[in-house]
């Protein structure tokens, strides 16, 4: 406690100091803000006062310098690669949650990723208490509407926050996949990513028949089998990706993609600048 207490003094200084037009002050206040990991969220509900909008804007740009810092020196990936990744569970997790803090805004108090997923499979198993499948948890997650596609939001950045995505219920596809693997994971259950050309699914299976599910569009499933079938329009790449399982290597690839093309989208060069540079980075086989 007076740890905290301690750290809210210091922090309600260093914002009165915002104001403060004296070169040297002002760059120090920027530096150590910047040294706070980008994350302020425990803090700020102890301040004694409200921030003004003013500080509030300025706050966010400087704890996005933090974790912009962050990101670049604690990224972690296989010594071999992104390709190396595998079904390395442990480390895309790790890799998920490091993109989840970098992408929240440092201010909002919300649940590590991977305290949220534990409990969306605590409070999926407490349905359930005898015995559950894979169809179960689909119908739990996207038919009964506990996570819904962000269409409205489609392109925006905060998709790839997987942990403000289970609190808001909301995300793109692949976020969505993930959210559905990660959890099935948690309870011993078997969800396999396909990355379609255009679009992300999953794979589940019933008595060794696999099904395509379509999270995106509350949990849509499909046969595989007749999806794949002459009767669909498929050509011979979307037939392949459709029968083909995504390890994870490929999965965390295609979300660094997606990111890199939001943030370009939303004119934020200097996020997907960083990303693109840490994208490349894992492309290259290290020896």
């Amino acid at each position: 406690m007076k740890g905290m207490i301690a750290g809210v003094g210091e922090l309600d200084a260093l914002l009165r100091l915002l104001d403060d037009e004296t070169p040297e002050v002002r760059a120090g206040v920027e530096e150590r803000i910047g040294e706070l990991g980008g994350d302020v969220s425990e803090l700020l509900p102890c301040l004694e006062r409200p921030l003004s909008e003013r500080e509030m804007r300025v706050l966010l740009c400087l704890l996005k310098v933090g974790r912009r810092k962050v990101l670049k020196e604690e990224w972690q990936m296989p010594v071999y690669g992104v390709g190396a990744l595998e079904e390395d569970w442990e480390m895309f997790e790790s890799q998920m949650r490091m993109l989840s803090d970098f992408l929240h805004d440092g201010v909002t108090l919300r649940q590590p990723l991977s305290d949220a997923l534990d409990l969306l499979a605590d409070e999926f198993s407490e349905m359930f208490p005898d015995a559950y499948n894979e169809e179960d948890l689909r119908r739990y997650l996207f038919e009964e509407g506990r996570m819904k596609g962000n269409r409205e939001g489609y392109h925006d950045t905060r998709n790839g926050d997987l942990a403000w995505s289970i609190a808001e219920g909301v995300s793109n596809p692949i976020g969505l996949g993930i959210i559905f693997m990660l959890v099935a994971r948690r309870l011993g259950l078997v969800v396999e990513g396909i990355c379609y050309p255009g679009h992300f699914l999953c794979r589940i299976y019933e008595d060794g028949r696999p099904f395509v599910v379509d999270c995106f569009d509350e949990g849509r499933v499909y046969d595989e089998e007749v999806l794949a079938g002459p009767e669909h329009s498929m050509n011979s790449e979307q037939r392949m990706k459709l029968r083909s399982k995504a390890d994870l290597g490929m999965i965390l690839m295609r979300v660094m993609n997606n990111l890199v093309n939001a943030f370009r989208r939303a004119g934020e060069d200097e996020d997907a600048e960083l990303l693109t540079e840490i994208r490349e980075a894992m492309m290259e086989r290290r020896f």
